[in-house]
């Protein structure tokens, strides 16, 4: 639990995106707008608040509508979804699941909360949250081992990992090999070193020419701009597109084009597995509701970028929808549906942890996620 606690720390903004790298996903302008406007916490009031002049009152009219006035907010069932981070396009979908009454239609009241310290997985483990965004390389200590924790993965939010490299454009960094004798952002993570290693010796780089430096970036094109890092590994629907938004031309290599063992899944949904395996039905409907989300966000980028930023308005308008339009193409890409996880990809990364006793214990074919609740 302290190696994942560590994880979730010190991720990138962009995370936890992705991630983060998710993903890492996130968003460092959000994050330092909310501590201005009083923490994460207060925000979390804030946009519930915002959301209830939409969700909860289309929520009522809903209710009337199917049921003609009848039961109100007593037949709808409470659903807490702990988010990852600061809200940013990884979370569109659920929020537009809220705005639509998505959730409502399907008898769920849903309250989106921000991360407590520990993080997503350990509120959704306790039970005070039954679904939660993650990753599946930093999920990996919660879900391995002795102590695991009673979580798994239930669904992709994106289908591929979007996660690599960004540096300032010509500087050679183009390819992995071309980190030697430059100065990469790390969070000295085991995790993370080792991914890096494997993508730099299999272009034919030298790892140990690397130069690491420990930092924790929050703003990454202010980082590149003075020069204080050369690299940094980021969650592109985010903050590589925060790049071209900010005019600063780039190089960028993702690392599932330098080995498909890294087109791992992140971000995912998890869920506290003892309520899922009590609950399946609502499972169901709640990730129904939830892909239908996404499906819009798919067909509808403006749109939902609009309820992004209704639910938070502290974010900038122009980069959620840039951002929007590149994720459009990643919450399913070329899959069958919203949110399946392949289980040969899951277990492949899986797999490549247990070859470098990156777990502190084997770990299993299949474990840490299902699809048996998607439809």
């Amino acid at each position: 639990m302290k190696q994942m606690k560590q994880m979730k720390q010190k991720l990138p903004a962009a995370l936890l995106a992705a991630a983060l790298i998710g993903s890492m996903a996130g968003c460092a302008a959000a994050r330092e707008d909310r501590t201005v406007q009083g923490g994460a916490e207060g925000q979390a009031s804030e946009d519930r608040n915002n959301d209830a002049g939409g969700a909860e009152g289309q929520a009522s009219e809903d209710r009337n509508n199917d049921a003609g006035g009848g039961n109100g907010s007593e037949a709808l069932e409470e659903i807490t979804v702990v988010l990852d981070w600061t809200p940013n396009t990884n979370h569109t979908g659920i929020y537009v699941a809220q705005e639509k009454g998505y959730f409502e239609e399907a008898g769920l009241k849903a309250e989106i909360v921000q991360p407590p310290e520990d993080g997503a997985e350990v509120l959704v483990a306790s039970g005070k949250a039954q679904f939660g965004i993650s990753f599946q390389d930093t999920m990996m200590p919660a879900v391995t081992g002795e102590d695991a924790l009673p979580i798994e993965a239930v669904a992709a939010v994106l289908q591929h990992n979007t996660s690599g490299i960004v540096s300032r454009k010509g500087e050679g960094i183009d390819t992995p090999k071309g980190l030697e004798g430059k100065k990469y952002a790390t969070w000295d993570l085991d995790i993370e070193k080792a991914t890096l290693e494997q993508v730099v010796e299999k272009d034919g780089g030298d790892f140990s020419k690397v130069e690491l430096i420990p930092s924790t970036v929050t703003d990454e094109v202010s980082a590149l701009q003075s020069k204080s890092v050369d690299a940094i590994w980021i969650f592109y629907g985010w903050a590589g597109i925060a790049t071209e938004a900010a005019g600063l031309e780039t190089d960028y290599f993702a690392f599932r084009d330098i080995d498909p063992v890294f087109d791992y899944y992140t971000p995912v949904i998890i869920g506290n597995q003892d309520w899922l395996k009590e609950n399946p039905e609502t499972a169901k409907a709640f990730l129904s509701s939830v892909k239908k989300g996404y499906e819009f966000a798919i067909e509808n980028v403006e749109e939902a970028a609009d309820i992004l930023c209704k639910a938070a308005p502290e974010l900038d308008e122009e980069m959620v929808l840039a951002s929007q339009e590149y994720m459009a193409g990643q919450y399913q890409a070329e899959a069958d549906q919203w949110g399946y996880i392949d289980p040969k990809r899951w277990n492949a990364f899986y797999g490549w942890i247990n070859e470098k006793g990156l777990s502190e214990a084997e770990i299993p074919e299949n474990t840490g996620f299902t699809n048996e609740y998607l439809e």
